[in-house]
């Protein structure tokens, strides 16, 4: 093709002419390449731009379903086939090319004269003139329908998709956007298409959303993460990139809602595992002041940076800071908690009548301070050591809770946070609410249990009365409760002398823990020391004549004891020692020469209270001065992973030992509770140690 001009008019002859087919050696080289255009669908053009005639090869005037006779051959009737929509943009590229004498590239549609519509891509160059003005726009389009349908059904695919999906070129501009991404993007730009990501969302810029998008196009591997961006977005999204030989696709949803759901999940289990960790520091222990003395290291550093725990007393009088000692604090930094010490220990009595303390005391609801809290606090401190401590301490929120019980405020938490952490929102006032809550109906029930323990316990001992004094042997009692919780039982010992001048030993266990064992062992402790003294009578009768009581005075209860009458032996240095059992561990020896044994019957004897015996058996030994007799309850030898038999065993040995180091009786009695019983006990000991002199 020698000129544009001479070419189409070349590709025309080769089509519609009727001249003999040359050879293949004889065809002409432009000949040849018309052939190729044509035999490839693609159609050619020329307009001459100075006298505005357009030219059409047969195979263009066939793409746009146009007659040749048809053909005015002018820009008019061009764009009379071009979609509307199309026109601007068609005649947009038009105007560059003319204007640069550069490259023309344009893909658009044509209607056909059915109606239906195809797809053209057009590519072309204007040529410049002498005078270096465009004078020509030469070009050849192509019909691209099927690939057009091919995308367009991709495209409806992804625009019908409810996922937000996009597309960026390898230089991270935006090639395509579906329109649910125009939807959740739309608060940043409307306009997808075209831009930089990193120049249209700037806080993109060193987050997750780059980190993962760069090492997409580096690595060529998919990801997928969760990240959240700031406003206008202010949105986390799942998202899901993977890379494409022109860049990185990616697609994503708004899961604001779910993640605002598992935070608000891991909140509530971060709730509830506080709650459950101030539940188990209240009931490790029924002495309030030990169990809300612990909430402080609960709280700290979860809820507040540091905190101070106060009880109110009941009984003291005088000024309001009289009733205010504060029993358990905390502080997140070790370095910190020196002068958090000292400041709690001089902290009441530097509180003014205008402290939030004082205030605290008097209303049901917290006292916040939102922000400057040390200069709040310092104007209601009295001038010294402690206000200088919280210019130290620097807390910027502070919140003063009460602990109310029934009725009454019973305790206070006070919290702090430092400026690196928020102030005190909805939520931790609710939590916090919630464990005064707990902390204060602890506080009264363990002050309301320890009255009535006290009054029991009071009640108890006025009935364990002083052993009696004897020259002939040293007597000495215990009793040991089974944990503070329980100063109260069932359990006792008495020792008294009959009108023969005998000393009488007994140790006893009524069955059940509580008060109204104890007031079952008052009565069944008179009835028996009433008997014994009364009648005069050995331990079996003695025994006897209780469960004859019990019956008829109707008391419908239960209880082991053993009865020791200790009187003169039958010949010098002894003692002579008569007992009775009624299904109680066996009374333990340890002689004169460190021998242990047990004064154990043939047969056990029945319980107290379960059918009247007169055959209850009593049996009769004589032992030498310096012997020593230990009567004892059965929570000294017997527990839950313990048997009995066990125990008995251990006592022996226990005893043993003591006998061979000397000690007297008072410090024996002691060593031997120390050593036989656990920390934690499940149960009530008595007992009672008779030393033969």
């Amino acid at each position: 093709m020698t000129s544009p001009g001479s070419g189409l008019v070349e590709m025309r002859s080769s089509t519609t002419g009727g001249s003999p087919t040359p050879a293949p050696d004889e065809v002409h080289p432009s000949v040849r390449w018309g052939r190729a255009v044509a035999a490839s669908g693609i159609g050619a053009f020329d307009w001459d731009l100075v006298t505005g005639e357009l030219r059409w090869d047969d195979r263009l005037l066939e793409l746009f379903g146009v007659e040749p006779e048809a053909f005015s051959g002018t820009i008019a009737a061009f764009e009379a086939v071009v979609h509307p929509d199309d026109r601007a943009r068609v005649d947009a590229a038009q105007r560059t090319a003319i204007s640069t004498c550069g490259d023309y590239a344009a893909e658009y549609r044509v209607v056909l004269p059915d109606g239906l519509t195809r797809w053209v891509v057009a590519r072309g160059r204007a040529l410049a003139g002498p005078d270096g003005a465009a004078v020509r726009l030469l070009g050849a389009a192509f019909d691209n329908t099927v690939v057009q349908d091919g995308e367009a059904r991709v495209q409806r695919v992804l625009e019908a998709m409810p996922t937000a999906f996009f597309h960026l070129d390898q230089q991270w501009r935006f090639t395509y956007a579906n329109r649910v991404a125009h939807e959740l993007l739309g608060a940043v730009t409307q306009e997808l298409v075209g831009g930089v990501i990193w120049e249209l969302f700037p806080a993109a810029v060193g987050s997750e959303f780059e980190r993962h998008y760069r090492g997409v196009a580096e690595s060529g591997e998919p990801v997928s993460f969760d990240a959240y961006y700031p406003p206008p977005l202010d949105a986390w999204y799942e998202v899901r990139a993977w890379p494409t030989p022109d860049g990185i696709s990616v697609y994503f949803n708004d899961v604001t809602d779910r993640h605002a759901a598992q935070q608000l999940l891991a909140r509530d289990s971060r709730r509830t595992a506080m709650i459950a960790a101030v539940s188990e520091s209240l009931t490790g222990t029924l002495d309030p002041e030990v169990g809300v003395s612990r909430l402080a290291q609960v709280l700290v550093p979860e809820v507040a940076d540091w905190c101070v725990v106060t009880l109110v007393s009941e009984t003291a009088r005088g000024d309001w800071r009289e009733r205010l000692r504060d029993v358990g604090w905390w502080h997140s930094d070790p370095a910190r908690r020196p002068d958090l010490d000292r400041y709690a220990a001089l902290r009441v009595s530097s509180l003014t009548d205008a402290s939030f303390v004082a205030r605290a005391l008097s209303t049901d609801a917290p006292m916040l301070v939102g922000s400057g809290a040390t200069a709040a606090i310092e104007r209601v401190l009295v001038p010294g050591e402690a206000r200088e401590l919280v210019q130290g301490l620097l807390p910027e929120s502070a919140v003063v809770v009460p602990l109310h019980g029934r009725g009454r405020t019973v305790g206070l938490l006070t919290l702090f946070r430092g400026a690196d952490r928020p102030t005190f929102d909805g939520d931790d006032l609710e939590l916090v609410r919630e464990v005064a809550v707990r902390a204060g109906v602890h506080v009264d029930n363990a002050r309301l249990y320890a009255e009535q323990r006290d009054l029991a316990a009071a009640l108890q001992r006025s009935m364990m009365t002083a052993p009696p004094q004897s020259e002939e042997l040293d007597l000495v009692v215990r009793y040991e409760a089974a944990a503070q919780a329980a100063q109260v039982g069932g359990d006792w010992y008495d020792a008294f002398r009959q009108r023969d001048g005998s000393m009488v030993v007994v140790i006893g266990d009524v069955v059940g823990h509580d008060v109204a064992a104890a007031a079952a062992m008052g009565q069944i402790r008179s009835l028996l020391r009433g008997i014994a003294v009364h009648t005069g009578d050995g331990p079996a009768a003695v025994l006897h004549g209780v469960d004859e009581a019990i019956e008829v005075l109707d008391l419908a209860t239960t209880a082991t004891a053993a009865v020791v009458r200790l009187e003169r032996g039958s010949e010098p240095g002894t003692t002579r020692v008569r007992w009775s059992n009624a299904g109680h561990p066996p009374p333990a020896v340890v002689d004169h020469a460190g021998e242990v044994h047990f004064l154990a019957g043939d047969e056990p004897g029945l319980l107290l209270g379960l059918q009247p015996d007169p055959g209850r058996e009593e049996s009769v030994v004589e032992l030498p001065h310096g012997s020593t007799l230990l009567l004892y309850t059965d929570g000294l030898v017997e527990r839950r992973d313990q048997s009995i038999d066990v125990g008995l065993k251990l006592l022996a040995d226990r005893l043993a030992d003591l006998a061979g180091e000397g000690h007297d009786l008072e410090t024996f009695c002691d060593e031997l509770l120390h050593q036989m019983l656990p920390g934690r006990r499940e149960d009530d000991v008595a007992l009672v140690a008779v030393h033969l002199r």
